[in-house]
């Protein structure tokens, strides 16, 4: 389910009141009539299904949800801040404070924002939001006017995403990233854990710790919902530093691939040497890397933790790389081409252990316990995760220690 975005007007609204304990303060502040500080209110209380303030004789107080909402909301605003802070640190038209312009900013303007960044294409972006093409095109030029900058240039493709845009952007991500987190933990405050997990997963882990903590997960929390993204690294990386991703599980890289993210490693499997049952070198207590040059193989994309170490099997030799490989990282293809052919592949032997395990695959006398790869997460360094996001990183962390 879609989780809506509440207007962020309103949200400033919360803030001022949270933080003044006051709707009279907070009008006086932010210079909004009272009324329209309590329908803001109401509209959030109504929105969140949560009270978020207590009425007291000396004042207005955050409830439990109030100040999970108050965590969460000033996160978000910080997002949106920094990235603002850095847009118009240049611009001549210094009355344009950051501060002054989150309060004229709109959540339409940062949602329109979003989808023609992503879509490269104003029509693409408003059937993607379901609202006309003219709606989109001028929510993105109010916002163009109000920061005093350029966000979008046409081009021959289409249009394309300013520095500025791709900025504003990406802390707009986060900054929803986190109100969809204050909306889970709300929910889970109510006893309705509907929340979502989102996983970027490469090959190995989806074949050993992720469907086992999966299984025991929904056991205690069968309402929440994973979603398992597959992918390229590099788009899991993307996509997690962006607040798509919650959590990146597969092998680590060194170093560390973005300031922004922070790894940790779970379990270290060595690769292995497998072909099909039956191989010519099956049965050979010793084989050499001139042996195995002499097979062809299947081997994942170049720029990849197991791909460097293929080629380490034969730098290291002195021999020549094989020269008929075919480059893939699909279970499904890899198994099929090794079942039925002599080729050769460089992979865990957990990710084929079933296959192992029926005898329709064979691990080969070629011992690699030097190419230990760390397997773990990556989540990026700002990320609070829920409660029950906290339970699910505990039981990848648990399940990893039985494959140690």
């Amino acid at each position: 389910m879609e989780i809506a975005i509440p207007n962020l007007r309103h949200l400033r609204v919360f803030l001022a009141v949270a933080e003044l304990k006051s709707i009279t303060r907070a009008s006086e502040h932010i210079f909004l009539s009272q009324p329209a500080i309590t329908q803001a209110i109401a509209k959030l209380e109504g929105l969140l299904g949560a009270p978020l303030f207590e009425r007291h004789s000396d004042g207005m107080y955050p409830t439990a949800a109030g100040e999970v909402w108050q965590k969460r909301v000033s996160r978000a605003i910080d997002h949106i801040h920094a990235a603002t802070l850095d847009i118009v640190k240049d611009n001549t038209q210094k009355e344009r404070t950051p501060k002054n312009l989150i309060a004229l900013i709109s959540t339409t303007q940062l949602r329109a924002l979003i989808a023609v960044c992503e879509a490269q294409n104003f029509s693409i972006a408003s059937r993607n939001l379901a609202v006309s093409q003219s709606s989109v095109h001028r929510a993105a030029r109010d916002l163009e006017r109000l920061l005093g900058v350029v966000l979008f240039e046409k081009n021959s493709l289409g249009t394309s995403a300013t520095k500025a845009a791709q900025t504003l952007s990406k802390a707009t991500k986060l900054a929803f990233s986190e109100l969809r987190q204050g909306i889970y933990e709300i929910n889970a405050l109510q006893s309705k854990d509907v929340s979502m997990i989102t996983i970027g997963s490469m090959p190995l882990a989806r074949m050993t710790i992720l469907p086992k903590s999966i299984l025991q997960f929904n056991e205690r929390h069968p309402d929440v919902n994973i979603n398992v993204t597959e992918g390229p690294y590099a788009d899991l990386l993307h996509h997690l530093r962006q607040g798509d991703i919650d959590i990146i599980l597969g092998a680590l890289r060194h170093p560390t691939p973005a300031d922004d993210v922070v790894q940790e490693e779970l379990w270290a499997p060595p690769l292995s040497v497998v072909a099909r049952k039956g191989h010519p070198l099956t049965n050979k207590r010793h084989i050499s890397a001139e042996e195995l040059a002499q097979f062809a193989w299947v081997v994942p994309a170049k720029g990849t933790p197991t791909r460097q170490a293929f080629e380490d099997i034969f730098h290291d030799a002195k021999v020549a790389l094989p020269t008929r490989l075919v480059e893939s990282s699909s279970q499904i293809l890899i198994r099929e081409l090794l079942i039925e052919s002599d080729r050769l592949t460089l992979i865990s032997a957990h990710q084929v252990e079933r296959e192992i395990n029926i005898e329709l695959l064979n691990v080969l006398n070629f011992p690699l316990d030097h190419t230990r790869r760390p397997i773990g997460l990556c989540v990026r360094k700002s990320w609070l995760p829920t409660v029950t996001q906290s339970h699910f990183l505990s039981l990848l962390r648990e399940i990893s220690e039985h494959f140690r």
